[in-house]
């Protein structure tokens, strides 16, 4: 029989960036706050001291810091008339386990958002037509907008201590010929700290985007260019480009993580209590389902608990948050044969494409030194900034240059043709290893039909409850937009004037392989919007059928997009706590 806690006033889910987010926010609003980590504690120190947090054997080859699939995995097929197998070896995507999350490991990029992309399917038919989105992508919009966010992509930045380079603040432009984005929609601010320094590689890529006739601009990054103190009061150290971002905890408190960011000022709230090691297993609902009563969960004895609450955050990873709705019975499933049900529609993934480019041995590039966020985009490209009538495809994308660091291990570049061992790989490594840089299309993905989550019939995770099933495959739009934006792209490449190039698009019929990492920026399975019929979530996140659960994260996406989504979903947690604060506790209800 489950041990029943004390009720509290609010559980939270997950304590990655939403986790913590809505933690601190519920905790400023009065409320008693318990947090439920599946992971181990995770703290800055011992794991983020020098020099064993930079060893990449240990965070990037053994995945120190990210989920165990032996306990917990999802399964896999490209279509819903193959059977699923287990996601058995982190490869793909990797989601991150312990306090942080991927907010820990994450490498830092912090966009905010193309304000077109938060009202995708609207924008499309209006300028195109609606015959233009191909059948079956059920592309939607987000049910908010550019100017209601916009307060709350500024509070994100400050927590964060975002560096970058506006283009306008307030109607004036002030970034021109300075690194600003000639395509970023207004701000309030600017960033709180500058733009980071540029390696030699973002240099090369800066000088040849322009010599092409694009706007090259400072990717906006929370890894900090300078020392700073966040409006929680916490203090972070100038980033030095150990090149040890992405799959790190970083032992200079540069880059922003929700365990340096925000975790030391909830430690001092007698409200907060943060418990590791606690795996949910359900949300716990009222006779009539149309409430949360709390959530039962197993702790690090292996002890089955319950917590009650009156108000329930499901606020973990992307693909965490369908499975937990699904295995708690909130909202009704997908099904794509009749295209009806809401949890685990509209999954989506990124549209990626690397071009590689090798120089004499008079150009060092040095791609040894680094920073997560730290590069130079174009974003010509991106969203609905090219008229996209004339080739037949949805969707856009950001190029960059991105120098964060190639590892000793698994970063080491060769030129075609070279054997992969041996004498003569050795060789080629030399040669190219400091004369080379990585230039990538970050594309945005959409949502089709096709593409959906559900729970598996046969696996099972090692409490006994059925995995997460994946159906995904690559469709007929991703293959056209990702080989007119390779080309787009080779012209920055040739214009850097290398020895040669190396990389390809996505090729007619190619099939998603889940073998080889692209991002972990999974999106939707529990989308928001403004219809029930189509959306798990309002565009406060707050579930439809369940007043009192609220769904933060990627989750919430309907599409994935061209920028990296974490400066998205920060904005839409504070977006959706702001309502709990000022509307939800003084009437529960529904909000929308």
């Amino acid at each position: 029989m489950a041990k029943v806690m004390k009720k509290v006033d609010a559980v939270v889910i997950g304590f990655g960036w939403t986790g913590a987010i809505m933690s601190k926010e519920l905790i400023e609003a009065g409320l008693s706050v318990v947090a439920l980590e599946r992971g181990p504690a995770h703290d800055t120190y011992p794991l983020g001291s020098y020099p064993q947090s930079i060893d990449e054997l240990t965070y990037n080859t053994r995945h120190k810091i990210f989920q165990n699939l032996s306990k917990s995995t999802v399964t896999f097929r490209h279509a819903k008339d193959q059977t699923a197998v287990p996601y058995r070896k982190l490869a793909a995507f990797l989601p991150g386990t312990g306090t942080g999350g991927a907010g820990l490991h994450w490498s830092g990029v912090h966009f905010r958002v193309a304000p077109m992309e938060l009202r995708m399917r609207s924008h499309y038919e209006e300028r195109y037509g609606k015959d233009f989105i191909p059948e079956g992508m059920t592309i939607q919009d987000f049910g908010v907008t550019y100017d209601e966010l916009e307060p709350f992509f500024d509070k994100a930045e400050k927590v964060f201590g975002t560096s970058g380079t506006a283009w306008s603040v307030n109607g004036k432009i002030v970034g021109k010929g300075k690194g600003g984005n000639f395509f970023a929609p207004d701000r309030s601010n600017p960033f709180p700290l500058p733009a980071q320094k540029r390696t030699y590689s973002a240099r090369l890529y800066y000088k040849a985007a322009e010599s092409a006739g694009f706007h090259p601009y400072d990717l906006p990054s929370a890894n900090t260019s300078q020392t700073y103190t966040n409006t929680y009061g916490a203090q972070m150290g100038p980033c030095n480009f150990c090149g040890f971002c992405s799959g790190y905890a970083c032992y200079m408190y540069s880059k922003a993580s929700p365990n340096v960011n925000i975790l030391p000022a909830l430690r001092r709230e007698p409200g907060f209590e943060l418990r590791n090691d606690s795996w949910v297993l359900k949300v716990n609902l009222s006779k009539d389902k149309k409430t949360a009563t709390g959530v039962t969960y197993v702790d690090s004895q292996g002890n089955e608990v319950e917590q009650p609450a009156d108000i329930v955050v499901i606020s973990a990873f992307q693909f965490h948050n369908v499975h937990l709705m699904l295995l708690s019975g909130i909202g009704k499933p997908y099904d794509p044969a009749t295209n009806t049900g809401v949890v685990g529609r509209n999954f989506s993934y990124q549209n990626m494409t690397t071009i590689k480019a090798f120089f004499d041995k008079n150009v060092h590039t040095n791609p040894f030194i680094g920073a997560g966020g730290a590069g130079v985009a174009i974003d010509d490209f991106n969203a609905d900034n090219f008229d996209h009538a004339p080739y037949g495809f949805v969707g856009g994308a950001p190029f960059w240059v991105n120098q964060a660091g190639t590892k000793p291990i698994s970063g080491l570049p060769t030129a075609p043709g070279t054997p992969n061992w041996g004498s003569k790989w050795k060789a080629d490594v030399a040669e190219n290893y400091t004369h080379h840089l990585s230039m990538d299309v970050h594309g945005a993905h959409q949502s089709y039909r096709v593409n959906y989550l559900d729970l598996d019939p046969t696996y099972k995770s090692v409490h006994g409850q059925p995995l997460l099933r994946m159906t995904f495959d690559w469709q007929d739009n991703d293959i056209k937009m990702n080989q007119f934006m390779f080309k787009k792209l080779e012209i920055i490449a040739r214009a850097l004037h290398p020895k040669f190039i190396t990389g390809s698009p996505k090729h007619p019929g190619e099939h998603f392989n889940l073998g080889t990492y692209q991002t972990t920026h999974l999106n939707g399975g529990a989308v928001m919007g403004t219809d029930p019929n189509t959306s798990a979530v309002n565009r406060f996140l707050q579930n439809w059928d369940v007043h009192n659960v609220f769904v933060p994260g990627a989750s919430a996406f309907p599409q994935g997009l061209g920028y990296n989504p974490t400066g998205l979903v920060a904005a839409l947690t504070y977006w959706s706590a702001k309502a709990i604060r000022e509307n939800y506790l003084k009437k529960p209800g529904p909000l929308a």
